[in-house]
């Protein structure tokens, strides 16, 4: 599986429906995940990759974690992964 369909069918399931009904495009607000869906989200993808995610839940835009599409959340993990494998 990877890291695009992975950060997919995380979202999916935060947002309660089928990885195909999630849009590289969509928002996490587009797809109904909330404030709380979001640091859950967040602390799935953690687990999943075994990464540290630069996100502050207090203040989102703060992080160096892009959430303003699905597509940046992939984009933003594969860097993340691609730094760990240095």
């Amino acid at each position: 599986m990877s890291i695009k369909e992975q950060v997919i069918a995380i979202i999916a399931e935060q947002a309660m429906l089928e990885p195909g009904d999630i849009a590289m495009d969509n928002t996490l607000e587009d797809v109904g995940i909330d404030s709380l869906g979001l640091v859950e989200s967040i602390f799935a993808i953690e687990e999943s990759f075994d990464i540290t995610v630069p996100f502050n839940a207090n203040d989102p835009a703060a992080g160096d974690f892009d959430i303003s599409s699905v597509a940046a959340i992939v984009a933003a993990v594969e860097k993340l992964k691609a730094e760990q494998a240095k």
